[in-house]
């Protein structure tokens, strides 16, 4: 019997990109509106606390509710505060520390007065930029404790961490799977996962889906960011551009799995200036493509003996036969 897909997972698309080509200062109801005029797209994640600026937690919920879209999560951003650039959780100052944690307290109490579930953790701002200027035991040791109380204040959300190599920062604390599963571990605590995004993934010079393996084997994959690049930065790119191949073994790890949440494009289409609806209609068409594929590809005999017997010329003929038809 010929593997069925999974039910359609829920797709959210990076709001911000939807202010493009819209006059003035556009807020969080046209950036919604023109989301969810993207067939397929009946998701959204918020910033906290940017997208909270002119509406309180029950107006963003009912904004989202007149769209048709459900919350996938809430993200937070402490890149607006000045005093977190010499980071949030790892700042030198305890007194700027304890504000980054009474942020993140507030954005998961908006969480669940929206009735969300999911908060993302990127700590872009935690890491250093020059040899001699962190103690790095003493950076390690605030995060994890910022991260036991965080995931204390309401045990009943999840708090996800989307590590990246940099960037802000010239180097993160958690540039990459295994240190953020260390960090997963010594915190302890049932509600905290991890967050997988594809382009971040290449760059820490991972395979996204042994990395989702790897999450699933010590963890919680508790969300994926899809989209692209060239491993050199986080280029935001459309999904399967670049990396067809990769993107398809992800697909085929999150059903192995069974990973059954949102995947959200974080893409950017303000880079190149294409129009964001029709960007995000394409990931969806990709997205929808690729799980299609690995439905077949999954309980594929021939591609399940070649694996056992690492034969890569193997896997790639038939790989390639599904992606791109028989050979001529």
């Amino acid at each position: 019997m010929t593997a069925q897909p999974e039910p359609k997972p829920l797709y959210a698309a990076r709001l911000n990109a939807f202010r493009i080509g819209l006059q003035g200062r556009p807020g969080l109801a046209e950036m919604l509106a023109r989301a969810a005029s993207v067939e397929g797209i009946d998701a959204a994640d918020l910033n906290y606390p940017d997208h909270f600026a002119d509406h309180a937690p029950a107006e963003a919920a009912a904004l989202l509710a007149r769209e048709g879209l459900a919350l996938n999560g809430l993200a937070m951003r402490y890149g607006a505060d000045p005093a977190l650039r010499l980071g949030a959780f790892t700042n030198p100052d305890r007194k700027v520390r304890e504000a980054a944690i009474d942020l993140t307290r507030r954005g998961l109490d908006a969480l669940a007065e929206m009735g969300g579930r999911l908060m993302t953790l990127w700590m872009g701002q935690d890491g250093v930029d020059y040899s001699f200027q962190g103690d790095y035991g003493r950076m390690w040791d605030d995060t994890i404790e910022a991260l036991q109380r965080l995931a204390a204040h309401d045990p009943a959300l999840d708090l996800a961490i989307e590590y990246k190599p940099n960037e802000p920062r010239a180097y993160s604390l958690m540039p990459d799977i295994g240190t953020t599963l260390l960090a997963v571990k010594e915190a302890g605590a049932p509600n905290l996962g991890v967050t997988l995004d594809f382009a971040h993934v290449l760059y820490a010079d991972e395979l996204p889906a042994h990395a989702a393996r790897l999450v699933a084997r010590h963890s919680r994959l508790l969300g994926v960011h899809l989209n692209d690049g060239y491993g050199k930065r986080d280029d935001g790119l459309m999904v399967a551009s670049v990396h067809p191949v990769q993107t398809l073994e992800l697909f085929v790890e999150l059903r192995r799995i069974g990973y059954s949440g949102a995947i959200y494009f974080d893409t950017f289409p303000d880079h190149g200036g294409a129009d964001p609806c029709a960007e995000a209609a394409a990931n969806v068409a990709m997205a929808e493509r690729m799980r299609r594929i690995a439905a077949r590809l999954e309980g594929d005999a021939r591609l399940a003996a070649a694996i056992a017997a690492q034969d890569a010329p193997a896997s790639l003929r038939i790989v390639a036969e599904a992606l791109y038809g028989p050979e001529p």
